[in-house]
């Protein structure tokens, strides 16, 4: 990184830190250190402790609640996550970044698609581009993100995000989310965490589950094109603790001219006992998910009438995928300090059948391939977190370990109407990691809190590859050191500094491989197994205007290599190193007990960093993104919501002579609560009927006839239509 980027931090980096919280604190006096506390997913805010109780003289970090929350007036609630009773009060922010999400502000949304859920993370957007049983595409800080890369997304504490994986490193699939049984989603930005390692520079997002419901709650949904779905969730006392049960099962065809076909059967089975610091929890899930799939087409497919905007050039492409996980949490706290212990094991699989270039590369049998990837996931997350006063300063010191080991069967085969002609590659794939690391936060005066924080990680693994050259063995390792400040508050204001290393993994395979597996002949060059980031950030949060929460961050990230969605191929591939430089400004107003407005704005400036004549715009990479909303419902009786999402255009080849468009989507809710525990409630999504586009590539393919050497053209995936869902739910 340039010296002027470290420039941003003077001499104050030296003592400066950046304080993790994956713990839910409270500071209680000016000075003293919050007092250590384990979240578990089991415990619930207890309902007597009201916003009202807190000292007035703190502002957004001594002891502040993450976010004004529409759980306190039920603004949005869907009768499930039980308001603020069931959310932790003060996730203590330790940037202007971060941010803690209830689980009805999530619910409030009106959404076409589950990941959607995650764009109530401030600047994040969430695509698809092609069938709904697939992994999103995500948007962040100025990264095309593809299905996952460096934004790394647990649930229940759970990795979400799998290396080496046939559809693109990183990739995360939340289709198995069920957002009526989140309690929050914790969100943290830039590689700044000592607990966070592969695939978080860009981002971090912790979805927690509820462990128990103030009301069991059913839910049978209904709307355009085809869509289906039911919910039931429950919980029940079972001797000294707690049952919790939820279902789903989701159809949808989509607008599409081949039908999605979506076949979604989805379940959360947990028993959870004890408290938030000595308790334990024990979760299985299941999920299972079949589609066809409407991948992006070419564009001039469209104008020349060969297909309609919403057409298929592959009918047969499409999937399927299943994730069976088993986890448990235990924590327990002494004299000693606090323990947590988080343990899992997943099962997952997936197949998938994509055409992008068509009849580029065999123009008798067309381009359709096939990927899958079948894997055994195993890890454990412990730490340890302590109090003490060293010198008359309050401190609280972490350490972790976390470890985690994949089994993987990854493949790559050409196909024809789903019919397996030849194996690219077939590879055997065990890879392991282990990140240890450590932090301490000390509260030096009552207006300056630190944090140091340090991060060890070290990557190994084995390719068995059906083409012999491509076998081998490769690791590497990786220290990360991590500083922060936050200084006030001043004013009900606080000033936030932060920097950090980070790093993200390269597919195993690229860093054994020697030759193209297509010829088994031709060089290829190997890849680093880790990437270095690193980042810095500055920011601001205030409260000084009453019901107003605005925070404003300016933030740079590095990459040494960038990683990047090659839309021919449907994977990731290491290119360039990058440069990101933004902004982001957010803002929750309450405006009075039953009305919330929120309004995101933020701006990228991503660039290449070497030089190269082809250009150093990155492709995909966004520069503006904007949201906002209003919110509005009591207890009973109406509510409903209004929501904008800008999604600005972007660089789709490195020169910068071709963008995509940009689009402005509308999403609104309108509904009754009735006293006795019914609520109806419709959804109008894409409310202005926008013709624009989810996700827009430029590359190489052929249609039928055309050059053999194929047309360049921009490839699209349109938004859907207008569209109406109405829900009936009903808690007893």
């Amino acid at each position: 990184m340039r010296r002027t980027v470290w420039r941003i931090f003077p001499a104050a980096a030296s003592i400066a830190a950046f304080a993790p919280a994956a713990e839910a604190q409270t500071v209680d006096a000016p000075g003293q250190l919050p007092p250590v506390t384990v979240t578990s997913p089991d415990q619930a805010k207890p309902k007597h402790a009201k916003p009202s109780q807190r000292p007035h003289h703190v502002a957004a970090g001594g002891r502040v609640p993450a976010a004004p929350q529409p759980s306190q007036s039920t603004s949005a609630t869907n009768g499930i996550t039980g308001g603020s009773a069931t959310v932790s009060s003060s996730l203590q922010p330790t940037a202007a970044s971060a941010r803690q999400i209830s689980g009805d502000e999530v619910n409030a949304r009106p959404v076409s698609r589950v990941g959607e859920v995650l764009e109530a993370v401030p600047g994040l957007i969430v695509t698809q581009h092609s069938g709904e049983g697939k992994a999103n595409q995500y948007f962040l800080r100025g990264f095309n993100l593809d299905h996952g890369t460096d934004l790394a997304i647990t649930v229940d504490g759970m990795p979400v995000n799998m290396p080496t994986h046939g559809h693109g490193q990183g990739y995360a699939d939340i289709n198995f989310l069920i957002p009526e049984l989140i309690q929050s989603m914790d969100v943290r930005k830039g590689p700044y965490y000592a607990d966070k390692g592969d695939f978080a520079s860009a981002g971090a997002v912790d979805i927690n589950y509820l462990s128990r419901l103030p009301k069991n709650i059913v839910e049978l949904t209904a709307g355009s094109f085809g869509y289906q779905r039911a919910m039931a969730a429950g919980s029940t006392k079972v001797g000294d603790g707690t049952m919790l049960a939820a279902f789903e099962a989701n159809k949808y065809n989509g607008p599409w001219d081949v039908p999605d076909d979506i076949r979604k059967l989805n379940g959360v089975l947990r028993y959870s006992r004890g408290t938030a610091t000595d308790g334990f929890s024990l979760t299985a899930m299941a999920y299972s998910n079949g589609w066809n799939s409407t991948d992006q087409v070419a564009q001039r497919a469209i104008d020349q009438g060969l297909i309609d905007r919403y057409g298929s050039l592959n009918p047969t492409d499409g999937g399927t995928s299943s994730r069976f996980s088993l986890s448990g949490n235990w924590a327990q706290a002494s004299e000693y300090g606090q323990t947590k212990l988080n343990a899992y094991v997943i099962r997952s699989s997936l197949q998938l059948y994509n055409d992008f270039t068509y009849f580029l590369d065999d123009p008798v049998n067309g381009d359709q391939f096939s990927q899958t990837d079948r894997r055994t996931v195993y890890g454990i997350d412990a730490s340890h977190a302590v109090d003490i006063s060293v010198a008359g300063i309050d401190t609280q010191t972490r350490v972790g370990v976390q470890t985690r080991y994949d089994d993987i069967n990854v493949g790559l085969f050409k196909t024809a109407q789903r019919e397996i002609l030849s194996t690219v590659r077939n590879d055997q794939v065990q890879e392991g990691s282990v990140g240890l690391w450590a932090d301490t936060t000390a509260r030096w005066t009552d207006w300056l809190r630190t944090t140091v924080g340090i991060r060890e990680d070290y990557f190994a693994g084995h390719v068995l590859s059906d083409t012999p050259q491509n076998s081998g063995n490769a690791q590497a390792a990786m220290t990360s050191p991590k500083a922060g400040i936050v200084l006030g508050p001043w004013g009900k204001t606080e000033f936030y500094g932060n920097a950090g290393f980070g790093l993200h993994s390269n597919d195993i395979r690229g860093a054994t491989i020697t030759v193209d597996p297509n010829d088994k002949v031709t060089p290829l060059d190997r890849v680093p197994l880790l990437v270095r980031s690193k980042g810095a950030e500055l920011g601001i949060r205030t409260k000084a205007i009453e019901g107003l929460t605005s925070s404003l961050a300016v933030f740079v990230l590095d990459f040494d290599s960038e990683l990047l969605f090659v839309g021919d191929a449907g994977t990731t591939e290491p290119s360039r190193p990058s440069r990101r430089v933004g902004v982001e400004w957010t803002n929750q107003y309450k405006l009075s007990p039953w009305m919330s407005l929120d309004f995101d704005l933020a701006y990228t400036r991503a660039r290449f960093t070497d030089f190269d004549p082809v250009g150093n715009f990155i492709p995909g990479a966004p520069a503006w993104v904007a949201s906002g909303g209003v919110t509005f419902g009591r207890e009973s009786g109406w509510f409903g919501s209004l929501r904008a999402r800008y999604f600005g255009p972007r660089p789709l080849i490195e020169d910068d002579r071709v963008r995509s468009l940009s689009s402005f989507i509308v999403n609104a809710r309108a509904g009754y609560k009735f006293d006795n525990g019914m609520r109806l409630q419709l959804d109008v999504l894409n409310l202005f009927n926008a013709q624009t586009n989810q996700i827009e590539y430029y590359y190489l393919s052929r249609l039928p006839g055309e050059p053999i050497d194929g047309v360049a053209d921009r490839h699209v995936h349109p938004a859907e239509p207008l569209a109406v869902r109405l829900t009936l739910a009903a808690t007893f």
